[in-house]
């Protein structure tokens, strides 16, 4: 409602007088996509684990001819993606988002495209988008799914006419000579590395190398009709355009019985004759010439890595040239040394970056290069007088062009032709030299452009480099080749327009200009200052600080370049102060408690703002440098003036002392002696305590009599300490804290455990077989019926079952795996079960009714898996006897409770990954339609409070009208028990459109019936959480975002709390809940929301300092620390650093995102003053209750599973508790519809 109403637009300079109009909001900026570097090609973001596919995506997308023949077909065969989300427009999404993606490539001026359109038409999760998978797999499930997607267009073959080939295998009759082949097609030649040298030998010993049948292996015959020597062949038989190469580097070794990589030695050429391996090998030479212009390199292991491309310009796309070859080579500095210019590090940088390709260079190498250039380094020349190379570069950004990552610098335009102008003025020996072509650069253009792309990043590399990836750890995976006899045309060479649809044409050029307009903007945004001038003449100088004559008159809000002179902001005060007379000096200034204080005179009227350290809304105090209203001033830190309480007993009216104390504030500079309070407050000499919080009748600290003459700011005040006068103190308490820890031990023993649970008597319940990893379950099976004493018939007709530790029956195991195979350990518990394990093609599964699986209600069913969903849950309503068709089936979660519905009722389990052992659930209700979410909505009251949102009847002692509270347990832990803990209340369930923004679902939440009993202006006065294991998880922030674009899932749940004001975070904004330690007590004070500005990083410092600001204490002397309420603990939060190897000398950077912090929105952290108690300790008497409780759940928690372990090793029932089945690993999949 609100949302936009203090958005103002960024101006060159403007003002506004204190008081006169509204307030200045400051609305941060999200720096735009950083334009493409001196390549001139884009790379793609990694959305994770996406790797694989970018490297995919890059070669198809440097396949001219695959690209032009999708741009090829147009809106009226694949439709548009306006129309997606209409229900009966067939709209193909994946190749028109591949359209898209390879426009961006060509034509956005952008440093890295993004995935994410692409990946939701796959319809990727984003727990898939994080997840690795193998590039060769994808290749062919990509081009199955173009191939299903393109089904009924003009583009029906275009896999087939680009990448199919055929290879026949042919098997030749010694005796009769006849022939027997078989055909088969091919989407990628897969070959063997392991123990071979090269791709040619590979070929060889596939395609040219005969197996032959004799002696005891040999081959019957057809036409024979008898065992016969035979000769077995394969042959390619039909060459694509583009052959695809998959190098097989990973490997089993059965005696390990582990996966490897081979890194072995592995050539291939650059042009390859596939003639020898042909079939038809009587054409020209030409036709069987292929040219390497793709390698995928895998780095890492087998069980993880990178993935990262080499790739050929083959249209010359990109800006191909490497530093021998640059057009300016050198720069003689020994004539800059004769001139004295050495000593100069502006001059021999500038110089440096003429030599650099668009004056673009990485910082740490132009530190390398000046090392190089001058014989010593940054450090030892320049840094004691000039500081560190990056804030050398940054003070000069009117000459000098950081990236927004810091990583590399540039040459601004009009500085290099300034540079080149007076080295051509002062030398032109020199500048010839400088602007003369280095020699081979002439031959450039007729060299092969190779491209490193690792994700978004593109280096431009030699074709020596790729021998590089021959062998090791990093090493090539997968080739592609094209045909030698591909011409392209020359107006597609360096033309990326070159067959783009005009209607993507237009729409990148649209997203250039607002790129383009994003970028001035944030230029402009990032590079204003706010000021806040002060002006003199309307200010007095009052008990040590300077206050304000008139309000309205005295403070001029400014908005200022940064990039601008100290002289430019001079001129500018002058011309907005129109009154003032004689000299002007500006000085920095800052609002204390006592009032405004002055402290360092601003000069050199040449220098920028930056180079001055002036920072964003500073204050600026305008005055004539000598006094203000006939008083002189005094100036700088050291006097600072601080605002103390002091407490003394009070004085009546005879002059006789009261017991009674009197709290008056009184003003003293920092460096003022503590004895000169006796003197301000006209008493005589006695005892000084001094204390930083309020009086109490702990937290006195005594002053000997010896430190009355130092400073207040020697003693540790600061604004608002206390300081009493009086002739006894109190001494302090410490905490001490102990610390246990706790160890278990496991043996093991070879042998499997076997139960009857067959209807069948027998002599013996239980028998124990010996077996290893390697023994197939068959045998177990055979022997416990052997040793069992059971019929002979269940040896066609039981299954061995795996036993959990709770007494469960798991899926049946197949009885041709092994036990490592099907991942059981030794001493595992079995159940020899009546009835056939299921075969490859059918699945097993456990289902219930009930979003919760009580004991006892689990049945079981074997269907095939090519069985619909629909039909599924017929067939379980029919056995459970339920009428009516108002279910549907849901997955269970990793915590054995309801998840993700199956929505799509005509899809198949095995497409929906159901596998053998899951537990499906059938929840009674029909599912909202496709595209709508089904949210229920919560009411966060934190702190107990209930603040200006409740209604006019009390609420605080009951729920909401709705029902369910969630209560603050035991086991959600808080930081103390002076404050109420937060609860959640149930408001009721809304259905929603995933298209509608947050702001539209905190609309419709505020109509359940349940929020009428609140008062809430508006949905900006609501912050929205999802809700995790019944409490606050990630905060929603973008109210105008669609809930798509959350990727909540369709069991998220939300819950909405109130504010006191409307709140506009920003994307580094990060939400904590502070709370301060009360002094003397194992207890704090009230939560307050504290919002972080995390631009300037996520480290211990900037949090401290940003805490220290808010609690208006000196940052030395706060520790604070994170709240981990599931465990009732404390992590005191201090800057770190990791420990390093001998070999490893470079330190981690702190990160409070990552281990052992983890910090987020909605954390806890606790503030501890150390003026008050300096101890470690941050718990409470709570989280000592809370520790205590767990242990006793613990300790009962293992002897009921004791228990339960005695039970089930005697007796198997259906009542036991539900366990967590094993699933494979999830395999790769993309979806598509049906277009037949």
């Amino acid at each position: 409602m609100f949302g936009d109403l203090f958005e103002e637009e960024c101006s060159r300079v403007s003002y506004n007088q204190h008081g006169k109009g509204k307030t200045r909001l400051k609305t941060k900026a999200l720096e735009p996509p950083a334009p493409r570097e001196f390549t001139k090609l884009s790379g793609i973001g990694n959305q994770g684990g996406t790797c694989y596919l970018n490297s995919l995506l890059q070669t198809l997308h440097f396949t001219p001819e695959f690209r032009e023949a999708l741009f090829s077909l147009g809106p009226e065969e694949l439709g548009s993606l306006e129309d997606k989300d209409k229900p009966d427009a067939k709209v193909r999404i994946i190749p028109l988002q591949l359209q898209r993606l390879f426009a961006q490539l060509l034509l956005l001026d952008q440093e890295a495209a993004s995935t994410a359109d692409l990946t939701d038409s796959f319809g990727w999760s984003s727990d898939e988008e994080m997840r690795q998978h193998d590039v060769q797999e994808l290749n062919r499930i990509l081009f199955s799914a173009l191939e299903t997607s393109l089904v009924g267009t003009s583009g029906h073959d275009l896999i087939n006419r680009l990448y199919h080939g055929t290879i026949v295998n042919q098997i030749v009759c010694k005796e009769c000579k006849n022939v027997s082949e078989k055909q088969e097609d091919f989407l990628d030649l897969t070959v063997a590395v392991k123990n071979v040298s090269g791709l040619e030998e590979a070929l060889w010993n596939t395609y040219v190398e005969e197996e032959v049948f004799d002696c005891d292996n040999l081959y019957h015959c057809g036409t024979c009709d008898r065992l016969v020597k035979a000769a077995k062949s394969a042959k390619l038989r039909n060459l694509p355009p583009f052959l695809t190469v998959s190098l097989l580097r990973f490997n089993f070794d059965f005696v390990k019985c582990e996966r490897y990589k081979e890194t072995s030695c592995y050539t291939f050429p650059l042009r390859i004759n596939l003639k020898p391996f042909c079939e038809q090998s009587e054409l020209d030479d030409l036709e069987y010439m292929y040219d390497l212009f793709s390698v995928i390199i895998h780095k890492g292991g087998c069980y993880g890595g990178h993935y990262h491309v080499y790739i050929k310009d083959v249209d010359h796309l990109g800006n191909w040239q490497f530093q021998e070859e640059k057009s300016k080579p050198d720069l003689n500095l020994k004539d800059l040394e004769s001139e004295g210019e050495i000593d100069d590090p502006l001059m021999i940088l500038k110089a440096i970056l003429l030599q650099e390709e668009s004056n673009l260079i990485p910082v740490d190498q132009l530190g390398q290069k000046l090392l190089k250039k001058i014989g010593i380094s940054w450090n030892k020349k320049y840094r004691k007088q000039h500081g560190p190379l990056r804030k050398f570069l940054q003070l000069h950004s009117q000459l000098f062009l950081l990236s927004s990552d810091g990583s590399t610098v540039s040459l601004l335009k009009n500085c290099v032709l300034q540079a080149e102008f007076s080295f051509q003025r002062n030398d032109p020996q020199v500048f010839k030299t400088l602007t003369s072509e280095s020699p081979g650069l002439n031959d450039r253009t007729s060299c092969p452009h190779w491209f490193d792309i690792n994700d978004s990043k593109v280096q431009p590399i030699k074709e020596k480099d790729i021998e590089q990836q021959f062998q090791g750890r990093e090493s090539a995976y997968m080739l592609f080749y094209r045909k030698s006899q591909l011409q392209r045309p020359p107006e597609a060479r360096a033309n990326p327009r070159y067959r783009v649809p005009c209607h993507l044409l237009n729409e990148m050029d649209a997203a250039n200009i607002e790129l383009q307009r994003k970028r001035a903007e944030y230029d402009s945004t990032n590079n204003e200052f706010e000021l806040r001038l002060h002006v003199g003449p309307h200010y007095h100088f009052l008990n040590g600080a300077l206050h304000p004559v008139s309000q309205t008159e005295s403070v001029w809000d400014l908005s200022f370049d940064k990039r601008k002179t100290l002289g430019d902001l001079r001129q500018s005060v002058f011309q907005l102060l129109d009154f003032w007379e004689g000299d002007m000096v500006l000085s920095t200034a800052k609002c204390l408690p006592a009032g405004l204080h002055v402290y360092q005179t601003l000069d050199g009227d040449d220098l920028t703002l930056c180079e001055i350290e002036i920072a964003d809304e500073e204050d600026i105090f305008v005055w004539n440098g000598v006094e203000v209203g006939g008083i002189q001033i005094p100036t700088g830190s050291d006097c600072e003036p601080l605002l103390l309480n002091v407490l003394h007993l009070a004085t009546s009216s005879e002059g006789e002392k009261c017991q009674q104390l009197t709290e008056s504030p009184q003003v003293f500079p920092s460096n003022a002696e503590v004895g000169s309070v006796f003197t301000a407050l006209a008493i005589p000499v006695g005892a000084i305590f001094l204390s930083s919080t309020e009086c109490t009748n702990e937290g006195w600290t005594a002053i000997p009599q010896e430190d009355w003459r130092k400073t207040f700011r020697e003693q540790g005040l600061t604004n608002g300490s206390f300081v009493l006068i009086q002739d006894s103190s109190n001494s302090n308490n410490s905490l001490l804290t102990k610390q246990g820890e706790w160890i278990t031990t496991v043996n093991e023993t070879n042998w499997i455990q076997v139960k009857n649970l067959c209807q069948s008597e027998s002599e013996e319940e239980l028998v124990k077989i010996p077996a290893t990893a390697n023994t197939v379950v068959f045998d177990i099976r055979i022997k416990a019926i052997k040793e069992l004493k059971l019929m002979k018939e269940l040896a066609e007709n039981s299954c061995l079952r795996p036993i959990d530790r709770d007494g469960k029956l798991l899926c049946p195991v197949p009885d041709h795996c092994t036990l490592k195979e099907t991942e059981l350990r030794i001493e595992s518990s079995l159940g020899l079960c009546p009835g056939k394990a299921p075969t490859s093609s059918q699945l097993f599964l456990f289902f219930a009714v009930g979003s919760h699986i009580q004991p006892g209600t689990e049945m079981e069913i074997i269907v095939e898996e090519t069985i619909t969903v629909r039909d599924c849950l017929k067939i379980m309503l029919e056995k459970l006897g339920l009428p009516g068709d108002s279910w549907h089936l849901r997955k269970t979660d990793w915590c054995y409770e309801a998840g993700e519905p199956l929505h799509e009722e005509d899809a198949t389990l095995k497409e929906l990954m159901i596998y053998s052992g899951d537990t499906l659930l059938l929840i009674e209700g029909k599912l909202p339609p496709p595209g709508f979410l089904k949210v229920p909505i919560w009411w966060y009251q934190p702190h107990g409070c209930a603040g200006p949102w409740r209604s006019h009847q009390d609420q605080t002692n009951g729920p909401p009208p709705q029902g369910g509270v969630w209560g603050a347990s035991a086991t959600q832990g808080a930081p103390g028990d002076t404050y109420a803990e937060a609860s959640l209340s149930y408001l009721g369930d809304i259905e929603i459109s995933d298209d509608a923004t947050l702001a539209e679902l905190k609309s419709q939440a505020m109509t359940l019936p349940s929020v009428s009993e609140f008062f809430i202006p508006s949905p900006a006065f609501l912050r929205a959480w999802t809700v995790e294991s019944k409490r606050p998880s990630r905060l929603l922030r973008i109210n105008q975002q669609q809930l798509r674009e959350y990727k909540l899932g369709r069991r998220t749940e939300i819950c909405l709390e109130p504010l006191q004001k409307e709140e506009n975070l920003g994307p580094q904004d990060v939400l904590l809940r502070i709370q301060r330690r009360l002094p003397g007590e194992r207890a704090y004070g009230p939560p307050v929301d504290l919002v972080w500005d995390t631009a300037l990083g996520w480290t211990a410092s900037t949090l401290q300092r940003r805490v220290a600001d808010c609690c208006s204490l000196p940052v030395e002397k706060i520790e604070i620390a994170k709240y981990f309420p599931e465990k009732f603990e404390w992590l005191p939060v201090s800057s770190w650093s990791q420990q390093t190897t001998k070999r490893k000398k470079k330190k981690k950077q702190e990160n409070l995102q990552g281990a052992p912090y983890y910090l987020k929105d909605g954390d806890t952290i606790g503030i501890k003053n150390l003026l008050v108690e300096d101890d470690g300790d941050f718990s409470t008497d709570r989280d000592d209750a809370g520790k205590e409780k767990q242990k006793q759940l613990a300790l009962g928690g293992r002897k009921s599973q004791e228990v339960l372990r005695g039970q089930s090793s005697s007796v198997v029932s259906g009542a036991e508790l539900p366990g967590r089945p094993q699933r494979p690993e999830a395999s790769l999949s993309i979806h598509v519809g049906s277009f037949r």
